[in-house]
């Protein structure tokens, strides 16, 4: 059974929920996705990995997800990342790999462009880095714009279980621009891993691609999944993320990979 989380205060007095699992680092942060959570398939697999070997692992909610104060429609790509950087400075301690699904494959970025010295290593699951961007075009496809310059606000509807619809401010996505990183190279060189399913239909996996050639760092892996949707949370997804941290750790650490490679 989970155990109740821990809080962390943010500097607005706003509370972040987190669990941490104390252990050998390098650690493992998981950063969910846009109006995702800790509790997550990928999150809980990850940790429960992590228990089992004595490695440091930690997720948490940002405002306005999970079980953190706020609501998610206030929050902003800015705070988010700052959310993150706080927990990674608060909670977690040494080299951290951090692992971002979706959304939280742009804030991973953002948090090591901040700590550079506390990030050993990436990796992301369909990662969404200036994703505001194809928002922006899809609401004008969609026919939401007027209504979003209008009221400053539009609801969308969601086609994941336990939502049915999803609020996007016009000040979200103004933030939002200030944060792009794909205009020019992004200057982070430390290994990352990039897995993206081809199947998926809310970021497209040339983002990875896209990605990883604007990446400085020249030990970039991109692993694309053919049948592969935007979560990637069958169990053999679960079995290649996990293959696929344990194979990066190894490399750092500079040790044999854990896990069986695949087919032996």
């Amino acid at each position: 059974m989970d155990q109740p989380p821990s809080f962390l205060q943010a500097e607005d007095g706003a509370r972040l929920a987190y669990r941490h699992t104390p252990g050998d680092d390098p650690g493992i942060l998981f950063c969910p996705g846009f109006h995702s959570d800790m509790q997550g398939d990928k999150a809980l697999a990850l940790e429960a990995w992590c228990r089992e070997g004595g490695r440091q692992f930690t997720r948490f909610d940002y405002f306005g997800h999970g079980e953190s104060d706020g609501a998610a429609e206030k929050g902003r790509i800015g705070r988010w990342a700052a959310d993150t950087v706080h927990v990674l400075d608060e909670v977690t301690r040494g080299k951290q790999v951090i692992v971002g699904s979706s959304m939280g494959g742009w804030l991973m970025l953002l948090a090591t462009l901040a700590r550079p010295e506390r990030v050993c290593g990436l990796v992301g699951i369909a990662s969404a880095p200036d994703f505001s961007r194809s928002m922006t075009a899809m609401l004008r496809q969609a026919g939401h714009w007027e209504a979003l310059q209008r009221q400053g606000y539009c609801d969308m509807p969601s086609h994941y279980p336990g939502e049915s619809t999803y609020r996007i401010e016009s000040a979200f996505l103004e933030e939002a621009g200030q944060h792009c990183l794909l205009d020019g190279p992004v200057p982070i060189d430390i290994p990352v891993r990039l897995l993206h399913g081809q199947a998926d239909s809310d970021v497209p996996w040339q983002r990875s691609i896209e990605l990883a050639e604007q990446l400085v760092s020249d030990d970039v892996e991109v692993l694309l999944v053919k049948d592969g949707d935007h979560r990637l949370s069958r169990p053999d997804d679960l079995c290649r993320l996990l293959r696929t941290v344990d194979k990066l750790l190894a490399d750092i650490d500079g040790q044999e990979s854990l896990l069986v490679p695949p087919g032996d």
